[in-house]
């Protein structure tokens, strides 16, 4: 039953930052006839745990264990799912506007909208290219995989496009996919991969590359992608070559409806914020994750990590709890708590907290890391006891 008067809370975007400030917030201490009415809303009906998308590519994890749904995370929290895309947002009569055209009233919003891989930096990227960031990329990846695997050629050639985190991660799952089939190259347009990250995971990724035969095409940019090849420039000279597959993993741009609000942005189009995770003359309005630009409490600067999205989902619920029943606000305050990437299966790089593991060891930790940042205790306890018990079921299978 409803409550006169009650506040509404509504979070666009259910990702890190979404998800699991709906999911704190409902666990805050709420008077009975203060506790608002919380409303997630999403395009899809999953939560997905990204750091673990590149497990999907060579079958190590399933979809239910990375990415399950809304309705069961959320079952017993009384949050209330809205699976729609965004179309508007009303400053004046604080409203939000769904695809679906639905129109939600609210006295508190978040925006965690996300961001989107930018598939226009080059002619024919957008029609022969694949990105990496959602389920439906992971799939478009596995089906063209499929086909190329189950064709007679004898190599198959793969390029991937950047050589942060994610082209790291993703070519060194897609080497142990391929086996002795594959042919891998990273085009990075600097003169160095993971060139934000420690000098022990930079190592640590190098061997991994170099023990996988992948070759890394420095200070390259691609110009063109065709259907089956792609063209790079290195210096003054573009070469056309032949390839299968494309993955496309650099860039990041704000999801579009951000770009029409009224309020503050930088240069990139994210908002700008207060280290209250508040807009900038908007207390009532919350923004975090990749569309958000701002200092924490301790002028530091806020990396758009999905790491940094957890840490700011538990300021953003305390605040706008805090808002709402009188109490003084919070200011962010980051913790780096170090960098973790896959390198293969059962191989992992690990930095942080005065740690650095490479091999099997880094593995685990990171596989037991993510069990625990996963959004519930019933999904943590799911997904661990599948875990556990994999091993004995494949023992079980061969004999």
């Amino acid at each position: 039953m409803a409550v006169l008067n009650q506040q509404r809370v509504v979070i666009l975007g259910g990702g890190f930052g979404g998800l699991y400030t709906a999911l704190a917030l409902s666990k805050l201490p709420w008077d009975k006839t203060a506790k608002p009415e919380i409303t997630l809303v999403d395009q899809r009906d999953r939560f997905l745990f990204a750091p673990l998308l590149y497990e999907l590519v060579t079958d190590e994890l399933q979809t239910w264990e990375i990415a399950p749904p809304y309705a069961e995370l959320l079952a017993g929290t009384g949050i209330k799912f809205h699976q729609s895309g965004v179309t508007g947002i009303d400053t004046t009569a604080n409203s939000v506007f769904l695809e679906d055209a639905a129109v939600l009233p609210y006295d508190r919003l978040v925006l965690a909208l996300g961001g989107e891989t930018p598939m226009d930096m080059a002619p024919g990227v957008q029609e022969h290219a694949i990105a990496f960031r959602t389920l439906k990329d992971t799939y478009a990846l596995k089906e063209r995989l499929r086909e190329i695997e189950s064709s007679d050629t004898d190599k198959i050639r793969v390029a991937v496009v950047g050589g942060g985190y994610s082209g790291v991660e993703l070519v060194c799952k897609i080497a142990e996919r391929l086996g002795e089939r594959g042919r891998l190259r990273i085009v990075e347009r600097g003169t160095a991969i993971l060139q934000n990250s420690p000098e022990f995971n930079q190592k640590a990724a190098q061997d991994a590359l170099t023990d996988k035969g992948i070759w890394i095409d420095y200070e390259t940019t691609v110009t063109e992608v065709g259907v089956d090849t792609i063209s790079l420039r290195y210096k003054d000279q573009t070469d056309v070559l032949p390839v299968d597959l494309v993955l496309w993993t650099v860039g990041n741009r704000v999801n579009p409806l951000i770009m029409s609000l009224p309020f503050e942005k930088n240069e990139r189009q994210q908002l700008k914020i207060q280290p209250t995770l508040q807009l900038q003359d908007q207390d009532h309005i919350f923004a975090l994750g990749d569309l958000a630009d701002g200092k924490d409490a301790d002028d530091n600067t806020v990396p758009t990590t999905a790491q940094a999205a957890l840490q700011q989902a538990d300021y953003t619920a305390w605040n706008i709890w805090a808002s709402l029943t009188g109490r003084p606000p919070l200011p962010f305050r980051y913790q780096h708590l170090g960098e973790m990437m896959t390198l293969g299966n059962d191989t992992a790089t690990l930095t942080g907290l005065g740690l650095k593991l490479d091999g099997t060891t880094a593995h685990i930790v990171r596989r037991l890391t993510y069990l625990y940042r996963m959004p519930t205790f019933e999904h943590q306890l799911r997904v661990g006891l599948n875990w556990i018990s994999q091993p004995l079921r494949e023992l079980l299978s061969v004999s």
